[in-house]
């Protein structure tokens, strides 16, 4: 399994952005496909974006579409989410995780290794 730390969450304002960084450590990252959920308080776990392990493919929530952008870089060993003309309900815990599975899946029960997650805060 890889182990994963997210870095990049804070406090910004609605239309604001950010970029969110998953590290992993551990073998043969290139092979995991990857993805970024977020739960908000009293909400379920939802899934954000997800990308294939060669980077190649890329799915996205309806919601995110055009504005949230997955990649990875399997040099670094790492995972992004860019984040453009946030909202106040993006608002979330953020989580990258990783699946040993080749295709990219929106199910969080089919991936294998989860980060602790960073805050992400959009105020009005």
């Amino acid at each position: 399994q890889v182990q994963l730390v997210e870095s990049g969450g804070g406090l910004v304002q609605a239309g604001d952005s950010l970029r969110l960084s998953c590290a992993a450590s551990g073998r043969a990252f290139s092979a995991y496909a990857m993805g970024w959920f977020r739960q908000a308080p009293g909400k379920e776990r939802e899934f954000v974006a997800g990308i294939s392990g060669s980077g190649g493919f890329t799915r996205y929530a309806g919601s995110m579409e055009g504005r949230f952008t997955i990649s990875r870089d399997n040099a670094k060993n790492t995972e992004y989410l860019q984040m453009n003309s946030l909202k106040p309900e993006d608002t979330a815990l953020y989580y990258c995780a990783a699946s040993r599975r080749s295709r990219i899946t929106v199910a969080a029960g089919e991936y294998d290794s989860w980060g602790q997650g960073t805050q992400v805060t959009v105020s009005s």
